[in-house]
């Protein structure tokens, strides 16, 4: 089977391209050639800005695939370059949308695949939801389109937290200096965070199934847990006791707007799912990896190298700027 993953080098998708190169697949990856150090040896770089489509179309040359695996589609007028580039090139084309274009709030729990869609609290959500319909537009015309909803999934070198900065050691570097961390609300909202290794199984496990065209998917795991708890394990990972400010969600995005989508449209929302019908499609699909190992993973990776404990200090700063407004 001969694969292609555009993009291939960001949170989700390393653990996918070396999952597919063990499995035995021609994998190839289409990008600018950056942070390949992320990814299997195995996997064979067709260098190109997505951005470019004479280009892409130049790398892509001759080539036809099996599967293309699109994690770079944000807009509907990206899915259309996407539909124009790979129409004659793949039998099975995968793309990443997100979890977040479920309806926020959620009517009823667990969220099933067919609930409903249209989240007017983010723009991206939205974004992504257009460039879903314009998928499934093509797959009634014979486009063979698979859809697949990732919700909050984290690699080793970014345990991604929902008020974390720009650099993915901030908020640990934060927990290891003793500051407080702030969480959203009473921080028992509920979630799934899911380490991109439990996510590639279930991913991979859709290559070349005939059946999969024309559905969706999301791919999450089991395990359930709440935003003061997600802190909590990372934090002792660390090997510190955190101490958690509790800060309505309004209240931060009020005093901190780059938070504001984010929060409002996504974390500060329960979401837990219902993964019967990827487990249908992928019988051996079985996430191992609860958070609390995965958050002792991210620490060690960064621990393995100073060089990695990069923090943003003005990140630093604005936390406690909202600390010191909210105690005002």
């Amino acid at each position: 089977m001969r694969v292609l993953f555009v993009g291939g080098t960001g949170n989700i998708s390393p653990a996918c391209v070396d999952l597919s190169a063990a499995r035995g697949y021609e994998t190839y990856v289409l990008n600018r050639g950056t942070h390949m150090d992320r990814v299997s040896p195995k996997a064979k770089l067709l260098k190109a800005d997505y951005n470019d489509e004479k280009a892409v179309e130049k790398v892509l040359s001759g080539l036809t695939f099996d599967v293309v695996a699109d994690f770079r589609i944000f807009t509907a007028e990206d899915m259309k370059k996407a539909i124009r580039l790979f129409g004659d090139r793949t039998k099975q084309y995968i793309y990443i949308s997100s979890a977040t274009v479920y309806t926020k709030p959620a009517a009823k729990f667990p969220i099933t695949e067919d609930a409903p869609l249209g989240n007017p609290l983010s723009s991206y959500a939205q974004n992504k939801l257009a460039a879903e319909n314009t998928l499934r537009e093509a797959v009634s015309c014979g486009f063979p389109g698979v859809i697949v909803r990732p919700s909050l999934t984290y690699a080793d070198w970014n345990p991604i937290m929902s008020l974390g900065g720009k650099m993915p050691y901030d908020v640990i570097h934060r927990m290891r200096e003793g500051k407080e961390i702030v969480v959203q609300g009473d921080g028992t909202s509920l979630w799934t965070i899911t380490h991109n290794t439990d996510f590639a199984k279930g991913f991979v496990g859709l290559f070349g199934n005939e059946k999969a065209v024309g559905e969706a998917f999301h791919i999450t795991t089991d395990e359930v847990l709440d935003w003061d708890r997600i802190y909590t394990a990372l934090g002792k990972a660390a090997g510190v006791d955190i101490k958690i400010v509790h800060i309505t969600t309004d209240r931060i995005c009020e005093m901190f707007p780059p938070k504001k989508e984010g929060l409002l449209g996504d974390h500060s929302q329960s979401a837990v799912f219902d993964n019967s019908k990827i487990k249908r499609f992928v019988p051996d699909f079985q996430c191992t990896v609860p958070f609390a190992e995965g958050a002792k993973r991210a620490v060690r990776w960064f621990d393995a190298d100073p060089a990695r404990r990069v923090h943003d200090a003005a990140y630093d700063a604005a936390i406690d700027r909202l600390l010191c407004e909210y105690r005002k």
